[in-house]
């Protein structure tokens, strides 16, 4: 297996990179900054493409860095389209997680020409009425100096049973503290943009075989959203998980090996 490899995509789109044959791009979820990682979070990320690369040369992606307020999805998304386009040369297979899922969703919707093949995971084709109440607190606590707190509410929200979670929150602002970015401000725009995400009306120029991996406890969105987004692509499919929520959704080894061989079947 090759080396992994690190930088920046051609539109300032930062990417690890690991594996050979031909390219899967996969779109990260909220973070706090759009940089190349390092130390310890390369190493998760990197172990998350890990079982992708037998069979693709796997990108790992975000969001440009450095992106400018009033950026919509459709901006955000170009600049990974630009990526693809100067980087690759052809269509990608194409994933993304939560807010990466909105980033796919969008650029297929774009651009569907650069998309060979498409899995969303966690995400739809436009956010749940709760998933929007929770991004706007957590917008609200960011702008107000509160990243810490912020992020622990969301998290204890998404990955804990309700009893759970205001006492588990102490320990997860300490945890989200030590990750808070200098400037949020790419976060910011991030989040902004996905707030009025909507491609309900627009996913019938989706060309790629396209497959939607929900939670049904996924506090972020619906059952009906995730069937919806796929009912909308002409060659589209869901699979929910009926008892899964959000996060375990995003991490699980099953949603990657239904992930692969989606892809591979695309082939």
């Amino acid at each position: 297996m090759s080396q992994p490899s690190s930088g920046f995509l051609s539109d300032g789109v930062p990417y690890l990179a690991i594996g050979e044959g031909p390219p899967l791009v996969k779109v990260e979820g909220l973070t706090p900054t759009h940089d190349v990682p390092t130390g310890w979070m390369r190493r998760m990320y990197l172990s998350t493409i890990a079982p992708l690369s037998g069979d693709f040369r796997v990108y790992w992606v975000n969001r440009k860095k450095g992106l400018q307020p009033g950026e919509s999805m459709s901006d955000i998304a170009g600049h990974l389209a630009t990526a693809i386009e100067e980087e690759f040369g052809e269509p990608v297979f194409l994933t993304g997680e939560s807010t990466g899922g909105s980033v796919a969703l969008q650029l297929a919707v774009d651009r569907p020409e650069l998309v060979r093949s498409l899995v969303v995971v966690a995400a739809a084709c436009r956010l749940g009425e709760q998933g929007r109440l929770l991004q706007q607190e957590l917008a609200r606590a960011v702008r107000a100096g509160d990243y810490a707190g912020g992020m622990a509410e969301v998290a204890t929200t998404l990955m804990l049973p309700a009893g759970l979670r205001r006492p588990a929150r102490p320990l997860a602002r300490v945890v989200w503290g030590s990750m808070a970015p200098k400037d949020p401000t790419d976060m910011l725009v991030t989040m902004d943009a996905e707030d009025v995400f909507d491609v309900t009306d627009q996913l019938h120029r989706i060309a790629a075989p396209t497959l939607v991996i929900g939670g049904g406890k996924d506090l972020g969105y619906s059952r009906l959203l995730f069937e919806q987004t796929a009912a909308g692509v002409k060659d589209g499919r869901a699979h929910i998980y009926p008892r899964w929520g959000h996060n375990r959704t995003c991490m699980s080894s099953t949603t990657t090996n239904m992930m692969l061989g989606f892809m591979l079947a695309s082939r």
